[in-house]
């Protein structure tokens, strides 16, 4: 028996309004809500439990997976009362593990899409009889500053965690963690109970200090941070387009829309474009002339004659008017966004608002 522990605790501020009623993890990605993507490749790698370390919104997991059985998983579920941090939360669920204390335990991120080899990862962490395995990716020099580094040495075992770095003198490597990680079960016991920790800022770094074995993984398959609705939209993109496999992907109503995917009951007048990696949810309706390129329509969603959604996110049971412009936007939920409007940059309109009629232009810093 593999176990993980899936960590979705939290509340994706920079997600919203998508995130007000919806835990970020269970927002809709390439036609089904993210975890179920998750599932579906830790089920395929071989875990056949995992704990849910959860916080915000703990009801909407358990109502959707239960008990598992539907995913061929068993699933069970801990939720914080208390913010805990990463190693807070990671201790918090350790009571409900059955792994033996030297056996290893999965432990992934709810917004990391990422097509690691899960196998293989557990199987260099049993090889190399590390205390703690982490996935490591390389990004380019120009990102490295939204990101703590860690080098390694020649043979792969870390020797540093770094602060994100300010100055080009402190760039000493281009890995950084990736946010999967294998634990010795015995590790994960000896985090400090009923209280906050970070285990990128103490958890590691104590761990390296106190000479334990930390082994860095370097892996460039695919991997993305949804933590953005920009990342969001691309990642939902990049499933629809093959860029990264799931099994989870359900099938489209629509194959001759080759680079789209479209949920049953949607309709699209025969004139609409549609593509880019775009998901139209269901019920949605897309009216004559309307063109979606790289977006993901929520379910129930109206998209009017002659409007235009790139690189957008439009809410379940939301409108774009007739002829309006979306062009890397949030509609939230329900919204209603009239005829002939623009929308650029980043704007985002909140659950429920309503924006009339009559050629309105906003950006980001209007919205």
């Amino acid at each position: 028996m593999v176990e993980a522990i899936l960590l979705v605790g939290g509340k994706g501020t920079r997600l919203r309004p998508l995130t007000v009623n919806t835990p970020k993890p269970m927002l809709e990605v390439a036609g089904v809500p993210f975890l179920s993507h998750q599932l579906a490749r830790a089920k395929a790698a071989g875990v056949d439990r995992i704990v849910f370390a959860t916080a915000y919104r703990p009801d909407v997991f358990e109502e959707y997976f239960g008990d598992g059985s539907a995913f061929g998983l068993e699933l069970d579920y801990v939720t914080e009362t208390e913010p805990m941090g990463t190693g807070g939360a990671i201790r918090n669920v350790a009571d409900r593990l059955r792994t033996a204390p030297d056996e290893p335990v999965l432990i992934f991120n709810g917004d990391i899409l990422s097509g690691v080899d899960l196998v293989a990862l557990v199987e260099a962490h049993r090889a190399r009889q590390a205390d703690v395995t982490l996935h490591l990716t390389c990004v380019a020099r120009e990102k490295l500053s939204a990101f703590g580094l860690v080098p390694t040495d020649a043979d792969g075992w870390v020797t540093a965690f770094r602060e994100k770095p300010q100055r080009a003198e402190d760039i000493v490597t281009d890995q950084i963690n990736a946010g999967c990680y294998v634990f010795r079960r015995s590790i994960i016991d000896g985090i400090p109970a009923d209280r906050p920790v970070s285990v990128e800022r103490e958890t590691f770094p104590g761990l390296l200090e106190a000479g334990a074995n930390l082994l860095g993984v370097v892996e460039q398959s695919y991997w993305r941070d949804l933590g953005t609705p920009e990342a969001f939209v691309h990642g939902s993109a990049d499933l629809v387009l093959g860029a990264i496999e799931s099994a989870a992907i359900p099938a489209t109503t629509r194959a001759d829309l080759a680079d789209a995917l479209v949920l049953p009951g949607a309709d699209l007048d025969i004139d609409v474009k549609v593509g880019g990696g775009s998901t139209v949810g269901a019920r949605a309706r897309i009216a004559s002339g309307a063109e979606v390129t790289g977006s993901v329509i929520g379910e129930g969603a109206h998209i009017e004659a002659g409007a235009v959604v790139r690189d957008s996110i439009v809410g379940r049971g939301a409108s774009v008017g007739a002829g309006t412009v979306l062009d890397g936007v949030v509609i939230g939920d329900g919204a209603r966004v009239g005829a002939r409007n623009e929308l650029r940059g980043g704007a985002r309109v909140w659950c429920d608002v309503v924006l009339g009629d009559g050629a309105v232009r906003f950006s980001a810093d209007e919205s």
